[in-house]
């Protein structure tokens, strides 16, 4: 009986599949070869984008303020007294179509705004929603012409068939189906051509205009418009060279490998055909990530889906610092295994080794119901200010007193709540740096489908699950970085329930139960009395 094929030898490095179209050598791609040097100047460019300008910068200046003006002209004069909701719900449509008549730069913003939920107005995710399939794609022709001058070889000399037609486009690239002329199955991801100079002059437009439009709109006035543009040119400038987006398939591969968390695979980036504007990539298929009812013809477990996305997203983000920034449905689907494929790696977050360890904080704080604790991290993480005093923060947000259930409050009630608090963070300089943004938004993604996956998941269980997952699996390693192990510090199960709004009697709390309270609260916030 011959003995079974000995797996590819990149898993011992790396979370991929395991029939594989090539076997990743890493001192063998070339593409690697001074990646660090092009991560710093990315990195070290942003504050230049982003500086303060005391004239507006040129022509495309002039387009993009044109084209705002009329928006927020429009919206003063047709829906801005027509009551809250209205008002808030007219600027958000018209400057959704202003950023699509705009192109690729506003058209990101606007996809990175719609994944935000719970951190950006409601009306503005659902319109900016819009954007995410809303890209005309490049013809072929141009297409033919950026792979042929980044690859030097015409399009037939490296693949067999390349499909015309793409299978998504997006405001910074759009991805092919293809075969190599070497038989392998691929992905090629192909930037759009003069997008790089675009997204230049959009970040110095969107730095002058910024600071002119706090408070004077009501969506400006919650989004802080200049810390706005800072993370937004902090996340689109390394997705501009596919260099760093395949080390961050390399890197993000490696943490889920280490961590043994085969649940989740990574395609494996072509050893050779990867440069600044093109991507080939392997090619892997599955169910649609809200396909649910597929998944469980198939005998999926979604519940389990849904438990391996969390542990696996948290773990990357405690233990590595490293953690795929940009989860949505277009970016992932489950494979007929069960396993998760990740795709789109240009945005991921990393954590620095202090940002690291402070974000540990966070979350031990957060089990353990610490507040002034969860503070100081958010001040180290860099959400604060260094020198906050902690102290006042606890004071002025309350957050000293017993937690009220939101559900009891009235709409105005609610509204005066939230403005009380967004007014006092502003008030110390509060901003979100990337990292906590990502993890965030994240966040809500898998909350999201956690709806749709797996609606009667106990979350109080599960919570309880997975800290004794990581006090279990990492506590040494905390311990040694926390100075305190996990074991000795008991989970806060009344302080998780306070989160949560909901009393410490309570036993169990489904997603269906949690979905009921949220949508009581926003019922409550949409009929309160215009004022």
């Amino acid at each position: 009986m011959p003995s079974p094929p000995e797996p590819p030898s990149d898993l011992t490095f790396g979370a991929f599949s395991d029939d594989p179209p090539w076997v990743l050598d890493l001192d063998e791609l070339t593409w690697l070869a001074g990646i660090d040097a092009i991560r710093a100047a990315c990195r070290a460019e942003v504050p230049r984008l982003t500086r303060p300008r005391r004239v507006p910068p040129g022509w495309r200046f002039a387009r993009v303020s044109t084209r705002l003006g009329r928006a927020v002209a429009g919206w003063a004069l047709v829906e801005r007294r027509k009551g809250e909701h209205i008002s808030r719900a007219g600027i958000s449509r018209r400057l959704r179509i202003a950023a699509t008549d705009l192109g690729s730069t506003y058209i990101k913003l606007g996809q990175i705004i719609s994944a935000g939920e719970g951190l950006f107005p409601e009306e503005l995710v659902s319109e900016f929603k819009l954007c995410r399939d809303r890209v005309p794609a490049e013809s072929f022709d141009t297409v033919r012409q950026v792979v042929e001058d980044e690859l030097g070889r015409s399009i037939e000399q490296v693949f067999a068939s390349f499909d015309r037609v793409p299978l998504a486009a997006a405001s910074i690239a759009q991805v092919h189906a293809a075969t190599l002329r070497t038989g392998e199955q691929v992905v090629v991801k192909v930037q759009r051509p003069q997008v790089a100079t675009l997204v230049r002059q959009d970040l110095a437009a969107m730095s002058w205009l910024a600071p002119h439009l706090v408070g004077r709109i009501p969506i400006a006035a919650l989004a802080n418009p200049p810390a706005l543009v800072e993370l937004f040119a902090e996340t689109i400038s390394e997705e501009l060279d596919f260099r760093l987006e395949a080390q961050n398939m390399l890197d993000v591969a490696r943490v889920l490998a280490e961590l043994g968390q085969r649940g989740y695979v990574v395609p494996r980036p072509h050893p050779r055909l990867v440069t600044r504007r093109v991507l080939v990539m392997e090619r892997l298929s599955g169910f649609a990530f809200d396909d649910v009812e597929s998944m469980r013809r198939a005998g999926i477990d979604t519940t389990a889906v849904i438990r391996t996305g969390m542990i696996a997203f948290m773990e990357g983000a405690m233990i590595y610092g490293v953690f795929h920034g940009d989860l949505h449905g277009g970016n992932l689907f489950v494979l007929p295994d069960g396993r998760t494929a990740l795709l789109d790696f240009g945005i991921v977050g990393r954590l620095t080794e202090p940002r690291r360890l402070a974000f540990l904080r966070l979350m031990m704080g957060a089990t353990t119901n610490d507040v002034k604790g969860q503070l100081a991290a958010l001040r180290d993480l860099g959400a604060l200010p260094p020198d906050t005093d902690i102290d006042a923060v606890v004071r002025d947000l309350r957050l000293d007193q017993p937690p009220v259930d939101p559900t009891t409050l009235s709409g105005e009630e609610l509204v005066h709540e939230i403005q009380r608090i967004v007014k006092a963070l502003l008030g110390y300089g509060a901003r979100m740096p990337k990292e906590l943004m990502l993890y965030v938004k994240n966040m809500v993604f898998l909350d999201g489908a956690i709806a749709r996956l797996a609606p009667d998941l106990d979350l109080l269980a599960e919570i309880t699950t997975i800290s004794a997952y990581f006090a279990t699996r990492h506590g040494d390693r905390l311990a040694a970085e926390m100075g305190v192990h996990p074991m000795d510090v008991p989970l806060d199960l009344d302080g998780v329930k306070a989160s949560f709004g909901v009393d410490a009697s309570t036993e169990t709390l489904t997603y269906r139960d949690l979905q009921k309270r949220r949508e009581l609260i926003g019922k409550r916030l949409r009929d309160r009395p215009s004022s």
